[in-house]
């Protein structure tokens, strides 16, 4: 079967454009089939067919032998008719004086109500496309039509020139990327890259989008991609924001993710694409739960994680000190009570807890439950909360009536797999009820959903609504090959499967280096003097990213970029845009940044933490697990230069597996 992009015809296509469409889909699986988007491009080729370096542009004409009649009986009268095909042969002209390299492009008007005999009466001798009846229009027929009729092999460069203009949504700028080519032949080259044609059919999944009536997903449409990193997921999210804003103006679109950095670079490079659009609303879903919190209710602080830990330890000694649940445990089953809709014990005791590691018994149940309470009243007691009280204490608000929450047609959300089922939940209760769509990217091998659970655990169908992009276009084959590596060497048996990446054609560049150190203090003096080698040679501070294990050492590394490079040279992304300036974030707040060059810091601590005695089994290998994805994260988001930094001796994996300084 071939690739038709998009899946399904266009709304509102013609019968005969869909009677085309549908042929296609019996062609070779070597052939892409690409439907213009006439809504978004106006008049054109109605489809853009490419078996490897071949292509065929075509229009589909909906005349009939009426037509021809009419038209040949007002030829006879010396009558002004319309000539059949004349409209579709324009079409495809006008389109071809717009390329700057036309030379060699194949052209066809499909006629699929006339026979050949009856094309051949009004055939003109100006016709520069080739016209094609309906005889042809059988699978085994156009099978067989095809390749004698594409054009001839084209270069490269030519082949992204023709598809950029037919479909201009792919496209993608320059800036969007921190990944150049390793060779680019030509000026024009230099200011664009396109989306693969899996990237494309990503974007353009469900675009014949039904009003009313969904039999998929319960209640509401749904569609997930899982990609690898740097498979272009965030830019698949803003190029179907934009195509579905252009197609439907008057419908409400929602983008959410899960940090204040990526959030910032969503609006940014949103504001490119369209123009500076407004119509699309882009929030971190907790910045969204804030937006509609209550006038009138108290919004406490929230609460700094060594606060938190200082309560969750006094708890443990007070209640828990006896059993196998450390302080640890209990804050995280703290965090996975939050995360549902659980509001009692009598709750708690019912929920399903598999994959959380550690089984309990009821009667260790009830325990936990009365230290997680106390830990609740201790909080009250500081007029403190945790951000998983805010989407539990917005949903208690709407159900008792106190707020109304807005709908929306369309909800794009961007690395779903950081999203808790509460989240979920009220996401499913502000789409439009019956017509909204829910579109998800996600890596599952980043932190697979929130405190290690399935999607069907949130509430999500989606078997048989999946799309997988293997291709990474961020980062090279070394850093990609060493991250994958390093996912698999630490979790050998991970039940999660890992996307497995496609190396094949990605450019090489520098293999990962590690530096190994003998403190923290000269780990930080050395990525000073790296950046400064880094930025004497040219490169701008904007294309420099310093990741580290730690939230705490962030403010730190910040101060001293500033004290020896200036002050505003360095700046947190979630807090600040940044501009030409280099971004220091913690690992939590890395997810779906990127940069040329990364430097991952303070990663000895998260071996350490996995070395500790006072870990169970249980909690080293969930430990274990969460620091992996985290990591493989972190290495993924660089596009040519990774660097790490290790206080101590180095693990054995990354002595094997990079090079080192």
């Amino acid at each position: 079967m071939a690739q038709l992009i998009p899946a399904t015809p266009i709304a509102g296509s013609a019968p005969e454009l869909i009677r085309f469409f549908n042929l296609c889909k019996r062609l070779p699986d070597e052939v892409v089939v690409s439907q213009r988007l006439p809504a978004l491009h106006g008049p054109g080729p109605d489809f853009y067919l490419a078996q490897a370096d071949r292509v065929l542009l075509l229009a589909v004409s909906p005349a009939t032998p009426q037509d021809v009649q009419r038209m040949q009986q007002l030829d006879l009268f010396d009558g002004a008719a319309e000539p059949v095909g004349m409209a579709e042969e324009q079409q495809l002209a006008a389109f071809l004086a717009g390329l700057e390299m036309a030379v060699g492009v194949a052209t066809a008007v499909f006629f699929p109500n006339l026979t050949a005999r009856q094309l051949k009466a009004i055939h003109p001798d100006t016709a520069q496309a080739v016209w094609v009846g309906k005889e042809v229009l059988t699978p085994e027929q156009l099978t067989a039509w095809l390749p004698d009729h594409l054009s001839p092999p084209l270069p490269a460069a030519q082949l992204d020139h023709i598809r950029a203009r037919f479909t201009p949504e792919v496209v993608v700028p320059v800036v969007f990327t921190v990944r150049p080519p390793i060779e680019r032949h030509t000026a024009a080259e230099l200011d664009r890259y396109l989306l693969d044609y899996d990237q494309e059919h990503a974007l353009k999944l469900d675009l014949n989008l039904p009003k009313t009536g969904h039999d998929t997903a319960k209640d509401f449409g749904l569609r997930l991609i899982n990609g690898v990193a740097g498979s272009g997921k965030s830019l698949i999210v803003l190029y179907r924001a934009h195509i579905l804003r252009r197609h439907f103006p008057q419908q409400r679109i929602l983008i959410l993710t899960h940090n204040r950095a990526l959030i910032h670079d969503l609006r940014r490079r949103y504001a490119r694409l369209s123009d500076n659009d407004d119509g699309v609303e882009m929030h971190t879903f907790l910045g969204w739960c804030r937006r509609h919190w209550p006038e009138d209710k108290p919004w406490r602080t929230l609460i700094r994680y060594r606060d938190r830990l200082e309560i969750a330890t006094q708890i443990w000694h007070e209640q828990l000190r006896d059993t196998a649940v450390s302080e640890l445990m209990l804050l995280d089953e703290i965090d996975w009570y939050k995360d549902r809709l659980l509001f009692s014990e009598a709750d708690y005791l019912a929920a399903d807890r598999s994959g959380r590691g550690f089984a309990l018994s009821e009667t260790m149940r009830r325990r936990l439950y009365a230290a997680m309470n106390a830990y609740h009243h201790a909080l009250q007691q500081r007029q403190l909360m945790d951000w998983g009280d805010v989407p539990r204490q917005l949903w208690r608000y709407w159900q008792e009536g106190l707020i109304g929450l807005p709908r929306y047609d369309f909800i794009l959300i961007d690395e779903a797999q950081f999203f808790a089922p509460l989240w979920f939940e009220i996401i499913k209760q502000i789409l439009t009820p019956d017509s909204g769509h829910l579109f998800l990217v996600a890596d599952a091998s980043q932190g697979f959903l929130k405190r290690g659970h399935s999607w069907q655990a949130s509430g999500l169908e989606v078997r048989g609504r999946v799309h997988r992009l293997t291709k990474s276009y961020r980062t090279t084959h070394e850093i990609l090959d060493f991250a994958t590596l390093l996912y698999r060497t630490r979790l050998p048996d991970d039940e999660e499967e890992i996307i497995a990446p496609d190396l094949w054609h990605m450019p090489h560049g520098v293999l990962p280096v590690v530096i190994p150190l003998t403190s923290e203090q000269d780990e930080v003096t050395r990525v000073i003097n790296e950046i400064r080698l880094l930025h004497e040679h040219g490169i701008p501070w904007k294309d420099m990213l310093v990741i580290h294990a730690s939230r705490e050492e962030t403010s730190h590394i910040t101060r001293r970029l500033n004290q020896v490079f200036g002050a505003g040279t360095a700046v947190d992304p979630g807090q600040i845009n940044p501009h030409n300036q280099i971004r220091v974030c913690s690992l939590n707040a890395a997810t779906g940044l990127e940069s040329p060059i990364v430097f991952l810091m303070g990663i000895h601590d998260l071996y350490e933490m996995e070395q500790s005695i006072r870990l169970s089994d249980e909690e080293r290998a969930e430990l274990i697990r969460d620091n992996t994805r985290k990591l493989y994260m972190a290495c993924t988001r660089a596009g040519q230069r990774l660097v790490i930094t290790y206080v101590g001796p180095l693990p054995e994996i990354l002595t094997q597996r990079a090079g080192r300084t």
